[in-house]
């Protein structure tokens, strides 16, 4: 069974990287011009592949460990999916398959559909009860719905100008499949915010680890809304030119190939419980890096502004400043954060300081012994803990 889940793992695995790369390699030198893809003069390509590899590595490597969880699986599938919406830019060159590259279009909703899935799925590879079948089903016949009504509406629902649809039905037939495509997408959308709700049910009534393993999978989604506010923040900044594109194009596609990397980590359970750990160093340097920022922009402005100093002295003296700051900042923002959100450990090393400065002045080993035993009772919560102290040396003596 782990021989034949670790080859049909991967051959999904090296089908979806050889279709990607494919595209990507072809479309380097072949670019489409502009006014058909939004990618041309960007390294969008490199990255989608990064983005793709990352929904299929971790696909295989969950498929080949886990078979029997399926979510695995759908995140091979998604990056097999997204990998085949990327090769329709391949198909787009030539004018004999143009109309079939746009006919294709619904490929990349489709990859979407199936993370409904995941999250309803996740981390156990199960739904969480029995009322979220509907839900389930409403996922799957809006996937259905979405590619029949891209399949055989009059026109070709994904394309930018309207385009006859080859194989499209006419008359009330069509105008039929094109409102079911269109009442898809609503219905998908319905079932991704049911599924979203699905993981605060199942946190609820989690154990630890199963709520450690949805805190990885929150973290990682909570990392592409601010990779979401600096896309536009950047574009607001740098305008529309190429370095602010290629900038943009690198924040939010790593923030969403973290997803798929979160996911693995949780369902694999490889340091689990690293996620407070985590979670409090994001937060203590996403709060040092705003608070470091606001000083040196304020010295700049107040040197420049109101002491009249020029440009080069004023910002040597904000980076002075910013740098000789950093240590004693992140020193008192971390002991902040650990409070929040790392409390086990902030607790945990606080006992153990207490516990080395107590130790400092001992001299009964008993004493030393029983207050050990206290500490690493308080500090992990072990079921059983025991404390072996080795008796003094002997010295053998010379037969008589």
């Amino acid at each position: 069974m782990t021989r034949m889940a670790f080859w049909r793992a991967w051959s999904i695995w090296a089908v979806t990287v050889a279709v990607a790369a494919t595209a990507l390699v072809f479309n380097r030198f072949y670019p489409l011009p502009a006014t058909m893809t939004g990618l041309s003069g960007s390294p969008a390509g490199l990255l989608a592949v990064v983005f793709i590899g990352s929904f299929a590595t971790v696909g295989a490597l969950l498929g080949w460990k886990r078979p029997a969880n399926p979510i695995g699986w759908l995140l091979a599938g998604t990056g097999l999916t997204y990998a085949a919406g990327g090769f329709t830019l391949v198909l787009a060159h030539f004018p004999q398959t143009r109309t079939l590259a746009n006919w294709l279009g619904w490929v990349w909703l489709f990859g979407l559909g199936l993370g409904v899935f995941v999250l309803l799925l996740f981390p156990s590879g199960s739904l969480p009860s029995r009322r979220w079948r509907p839900v389930a089903w409403a996922a799957g016949t809006g996937l259905a719905g979405w590619v029949l009504g891209n399949a055989f509406a009059p026109t070709i629902m994904s394309a930018n100008q309207p385009t006859p649809n080859p194989v499209g039905l006419t008359g009330p037939a069509g105008q039929i499949c094109k409102v079911i495509g269109f009442g898809s997408v609503l219905l998908l959308a319905a079932t991704a915010v049911a599924a979203v709700l699905s993981l605060v049910f199942r946190y609820r009534r989690a154990r630890a680890a199963e709520r450690a393993q949805l805190k990885w999978l929150v973290y990682a989604g909570a990392l592409i809304l601010p990779a979401l506010l600096a896309q536009f923040l950047i574009a607001q900044i740098m305008g529309g030119g190429t370095a602010a594109t290629n900038l943009e194009n690198v924040i939010i596609t790593g923030a969403f190939a973290l997803v798929p990397i979160a996911i693995g980590i949780a369902v694999l359970r490889y340091r689990l419980y690293d996620i407070d750990r985590v979670i409090s160093r994001t937060l203590a340097y996403a709060i040092i890096t705003g608070l470091l920022a606001g000083v040196y922009a304020g010295l700049v402005l107040l040197a420049t502004q109101v002491l009249r100093l020029s440009s080069p002295v004023a910002v040597a003296a904000a980076t002075l400043a910013a740098a000789a700051l950093f240590s004693p900042v992140r020193r008192r923002v971390q002991r902040l954060v650990d409070r929040r959100f790392n409390r086990a450990r902030y607790d945990a090393d606080t006992t153990t300081a207490a516990f080395a400065a107590r130790l400092k002045d001992a001299v009964d080993l008993d004493a030393v012994r029983d207050d050990l035993a206290s500490v690493v009772q308080a500090a992990l919560e072990p079921g059983h803990v025991s404390v072996w102290v080795p008796g003094p040396a002997r010295t053998g003596g010379g037969g008589q």
